[in-house]
């Protein structure tokens, strides 16, 4: 269905209806809800609400910047409640709208920054799971170079890479990151070409492990390390069945259960930040029979007790977003 169809569809079954209507509605960000990646997630929660629920919910998809506005107003017209979004994109335009919808509940996932009666935000530790994959890549190195891939250059995506250098030089002080970015645009999530690019240049430069945070465009990067007989480690999703045997392992950010508990509220969403860090659960690394014989107990156990640390506050992991330096690595 298309995008604009999409909208006609939604306004047309709220008219129909009336005001008594209140679905809930995601908006995914560019790349797709079939990103495999963070889209995906959102739709994944979405999903478990309404196999759990049996109710019904509004989707779309963007296509453009363009849309972001024009998506929402209709949503809140067509009378869905509360309207989900994916992504700090739409901090910007919901700020614009929301005021015009006093009675409509919105929630946007990856923002932290917005001050009004009727937005929920929810915000990931990112750094904290991306510390911990980052110290399952120092451990399986065998060159003492790693990889990390990120999709567009923001301090959002600088955030798991900062984390990531963290914890692979916890694990093996003497390591070497590298650290490349796809692009400065919104087409940095969805290049995988680009992303084969990047993990074959990191290749000739010795890493044998590569992280990926960058949607889309991590398929590419997935996808070559597997074929270059090289480590990955996916983002969002549980990647790990994607290239059973040479994904290490993915680093989890349970955007799938944001979408799923702003749902099961529903109308009762309140405003304010929701840190979803790794002490809430909102973060942390997939284990599964895909990856069981890269990960061993051993490795495993370094990295468990280093999750403790983080949860117990022993251990902080430097994030970027609150200063933008990185003590581990250089962008």
């Amino acid at each position: 269905m298309t995008f604009m169809k999409s909208l006609m569809g939604a306004t047309a079954i709220a008219l129909a209806a009336g005001a008594a209507l209140a679905e809930p509605a995601i908006i995914y960000d560019l790349g797709g809800k079939f990103d495999k990646s963070f889209n995906e997630a959102a739709f994944n929660g979405a999903e478990r609400w309404a196999k759990e629920t049996g109710g019904t919910y509004k989707e779309l998809e963007m296509q453009s910047e363009a849309q972001r506005e024009q998506a929402l107003r209709r949503l809140a017209e067509a009378g869905a409640n509360p309207v989900v979004m994916t992504g700090f994109a739409f901090g910007d335009v919901l700020s614009t709208v929301a005021p015009d919808f006093p009675d409509t509940k919105f929630a946007i996932i990856d923002v932290d920054w917005l001050d009004q009666p009727n937005i929920s935000q929810i915000a990931f530790a990112e750094h904290e799971g991306s510390y911990l994959v980052g110290m399952l890549a120092g451990l399986a190195s065998k060159s003492g170079t790693v990889g990390f891939i990120g999709g567009m250059d923001i301090p959002l995506i600088r955030r798991f890479g900062c984390g990531y250098a963290q914890g692979v030089l916890a694990a093996k002080p003497d390591a070497k990151v590298v650290l490349n970015m796809t692009g400065t645009t919104p087409a940095a999530w969805n290049d995988p070409i680009k992303g084969t690019e990047l993990t074959k240049g990191q290749i000739a430069q010795g890493a044998d492990v590569i992280y990926a945070a960058a949607g889309g465009t991590g398929i590419g990067v997935l996808q070559t390390a597997a074929d270059e007989g090289i480590l990955s480690i996916g983002v969002d999703s549980n990647q790990n069945g994607m290239h059973p045997g040479q994904v290490l392992t993915s680093m989890l950010k349970r955007v799938d259960n944001a979408v799923y508990e702003a749902f099961k509220t529903g109308v009762d969403l309140q405003p304010g930040v929701t840190l979803m860090d790794l002490k809430a659960g909102g973060v942390g690394y997939a284990m599964d029979e895909n990856n069981a014989a890269l990960v061993t107990p051993e490795m495993q156990a370094a990295v468990d007790a280093a999750a403790e640390k983080i949860k117990s506050g022993e251990l902080v992991v430097h994030d970027y977003m609150s200063d933008d330096t990185c003590p581990a690595a250089t962008f």
